[in-house]
């Protein structure tokens, strides 16, 4: 396993792993923060728990990391991009970094250690 390869799944299973609590943060309260009435928060945190153990497990990624892309991309302007230009400012940094993460995911693949990559060599691709 070359370093490259083995970096890349790693930095998608943590990804996935971190985005997951936000999720349960929603709908749940976490970390003395209640839950979030409403339709979008209930909506973003079945994309973050369903959607962060899809990108753990590498399981259909790009189209995953896609959806989640454009869900960090929506909260960062719904939560934050109001507040003030910069991320520093705004606290929408981890927004920010997720939706580039996911972004990256989308464009490159879950990397080794993935289902979809499983699927791959059986498929013979």
């Amino acid at each position: 396993m070359h370093w490259p390869s083995a970096t890349h799944a790693l930095l998608r299973i943590m990804t996935g792993f971190l985005f997951v609590p936000h999720g349960y943060q929603k709908l749940f309260g976490l970390g003395g923060v209640g839950p979030r009435d409403g339709t979008l928060p209930l909506i973003a945190a079945v994309i973050e728990i369903v959607g962060g153990t899809l990108i753990v497990l590498g399981w259909q990624t790009r189209w995953v990391a896609f959806l989640c892309s454009g869900l960090m991309a929506a909260a960062y302007f719904i939560a934050h991009g109001f507040n003030a230009f910069l991320p520093l400012l705004n606290r929408g940094e981890t927004a920010v970094l997720y939706c580039f993460v996911f972004l990256f995911f989308w464009a490159n693949g879950p990397g080794p250690w993935s289902i979809d990559s499983l699927l791959a060599k059986r498929k013979g691709g």
